[in-house]
């Protein structure tokens, strides 16, 4: 998986303790997928998967992890990817953009990344297979970047890990869930909500004004691989400007949320969220009680060290160190919210926030 922030990698044994005590749960609906590393281990434990992202890394990383099945991809992807390893580098868009304009990957990374996406792109190939090929090479490109894990900025001097060859390997795709194929869609969360039906449903909004799309653009232009104009020193998509969410906004978070919230069709709904976003942990506790007119809700909290990033510091262009680290981590809350049993009066029953129910601990 490649370095994401926001990772839910160690809240995941909680995500999956709260969807395994849910009785009968057979599909799983992850509305904002990112990485799908939730995707990925609720298909691993047999659950039909529906992964949801609008971002287009996020649904490639979908359709690779959720949709793609290992008995139907595995040979086609391994013979491509030997294939495409074998490739020689040759300089175009990506490397002038990222690598010479920024410094995101090494230049003779970068060519290997523009002649194997050219490669791609002339194959043809079904939206799975390719993106497996896609996922392939945003890993590789992954594991030689020169950041600290986001795109907003890159280092000053290359990283160690920037000097070695880039290389791709076969993602770890898995078998068909035994609750059926996995689906990948790229809509927005409202309407992904309204469309989408699950036993399940696994909401991991963004909580803060930083984007996705911003934090992750040269993934964005990996996949869509639109060579769209730049703007800045980290040369971002020029859409960044435009494509903003609901969710980065402290004024527009809390009604965009509750919009989709009312559009579920599910039983059960796992919200995350963390203590730095713009709705608080009571506020949220309150607004998922008042769902369905009354539901009931537990939440477990974590604490989680922050993104490298944040624990170095913030530095001017210049190098020189500005402002100090305020705290080292954070807290991520986990919501379990369901609907009170038939005859229940409606009456919202709410634990504390820091206890968990016995299906979460």
């Amino acid at each position: 998986m490649i370095k994401y922030l926001g990772s839910k990698r160690l809240l995941l044994p909680s995500i999956l303790g709260a969807v395994a005590g849910e009785p009968g749960a057979r599909t799983v609906l992850d509305l904002f997928s990112g990485t799908s590393r939730v995707g990925h281990a609720l298909k691993a434990r047999g659950y039909r998967v529906i992964a949801n992202d609008h971002n287009a890394y996020a649904a490639a990383l979908a359709r690779c992890y959720v949709a793609a099945d290992r008995e139907d991809r595995l040979a086609d992807a391994t013979r491509l990817v030997g294939e495409l390893n074998a490739r020689p580098g040759r300089a175009g868009y990506f490397t002038e953009t990222f690598c010479v304009r920024s410094r995101y990957l090494h230049p003779s990374n970068g060519e290997r990344v523009d002649a194997i996406r050219e490669a791609i792109a002339r194959l043809g190939l079904d939206p799975e297979l390719e993106s497996v090929l896609l996922v392939s090479l945003m890993e590789a490109a992954d594991r030689v970047d020169s950041t600290t894990g986001v795109q907003m900025a890159y280092l000053k001097d290359w990283a160690p890990r920037a000097l070695k060859p880039l290389e791709l390997r076969v993602p770890a795709l898995l078998p068909r869930a035994r609750h059926g194929k996995g689906e990948a869609h790229a809509l927005d969360a409202l309407d992904a909500a309204g469309a989408l039906e699950a036993d399940v449903v696994y909401v991991d909004p963004p909580y803060n004004q930083h984007s996705y799309l911003g934090n992750y653009h040269v993934w964005e232009s990996l996949a869509r691989w639109d060579k769209p104009e730049v703007y800045g020193v980290a040369c971002k998509r020029i859409d960044c400007r435009g494509r903003r969410s609901r969710f980065n906004s402290r004024s527009a978070c809390a009604g965009a949320l509750t919009q989709v919230l009312g559009a579920l069709r599910a039983r059960t709904i796992i919200v995350s969220f963390s203590n730095e976003g713009f709705i608080g942990a009571d506020a949220m506790a309150g607004l998922l009680g008042g769902l369905w007119g009354g539901a009931r809700v537990s939440v477990v909290e974590h604490d989680y060290p922050r993104y490298v990033g944040a624990r170095i510091g913030i530095y001017s262009p210049g190098g020189v160190k500005v402002g100090r680290v305020g705290h080292l981590s954070n807290k991520e809350y986990l919501f379990v919210v369901s609907r009170g049993p038939e005859g229940d009066d409606g009456a919202r029953r709410e634990q504390p926030i820091g206890s968990a129910s016995a299906a979460i601990a």
